[in-house]
């Protein structure tokens, strides 16, 4: 018999009032049918396409960049390993000796996941909008070096937001890379594992990114 494989979703729950990049509109999501009134429940949904858990595609930051409904769904599926930065973050900075103090020996994934613990508070306060940490731009480097195709991370940007050049996302979007953004549960996952990542995010016409569902599929 086949033994069952664990399938772990990475995707924050959206819901009116949920924290958003601080630029950002508030999200709402209201309901306009229901069962008792009208037979059906449906809902409208107001918000911006990098709200909650996000995919960013090279046309985010580049004129000439593919867009979100360009990336071949074989790009969005791929080997990811997780690594767990929270003891090696300088401040707001994650620092390329955090990837290589965590890069498995002998291993090529495709997809890196930056584990910084900041889904754990998320909440529309100060610290959680402002203060996360994101990548220097010689880590980003670092991980075109290894020539991935994704990288994910559980904070709000994959910069910090002291960075307002954006310059980590240039560097990976300029390569080719997407982005993931806002990922949940990455403390779910194992360092030293690899897992099969499937990266699902809305086929909006032209889009710059759009809101993502994300598995990571063990075993």
């Amino acid at each position: 018999m086949a033994t069952a494989r664990r399938v772990h979703d990475l995707t924050a729950l959206l819901e009116t009032h949920m924290p958003v990049w601080p630029t950002s509109p508030l999200p709402v999501f209201e309901p306009v049918g229901v069962v008792p009134r009208d037979g059906y429940l449906i809902e409208r949904v107001s918000c911006l396409s990098h709200t909650g858990t996000h995919l960013d595609a090279p046309a985010h930051f580049l004129e000439d960049g593919a867009t979100v409904d360009q990336i071949p769904p074989d790009d969005l599926v791929g080997s990811a390993i997780v690594l767990d930065v929270r003891a090696d973050l300088d401040g707001p900075i994650i620092p390329t000796r955090a990837l290589e103090r965590h890069w498995p020996s002998g291993s090529s994934p495709s997809i890196a996941l930056l584990r910084t613990g900041w889904s754990r508070d998320r909440a529309a306060t100060k610290h959680y909008l402002y203060d996360f940490p994101g990548l220097d731009p010689a880590a980003a480097e670092w991980l075109v070096e290894r020539q991935v195709k994704g990288v994910g991370t559980d904070t709000l940007g994959i910069d910090p937001y002291s960075n307002q050049k954006f310059e980590a996302h240039k560097v990976l979007l300029r390569r080719g890379i997407w982005i993931l953004e806002a990922l949940d549960h990455l403390d779910e996952l194992r360092e030293g594992v690899e897992y099969t990542l499937v990266a699902a995010p809305i086929k909006l016409a032209h889009g710059s990114g759009g809101m993502a569902r994300v598995f990571a599929i063990e075993g």
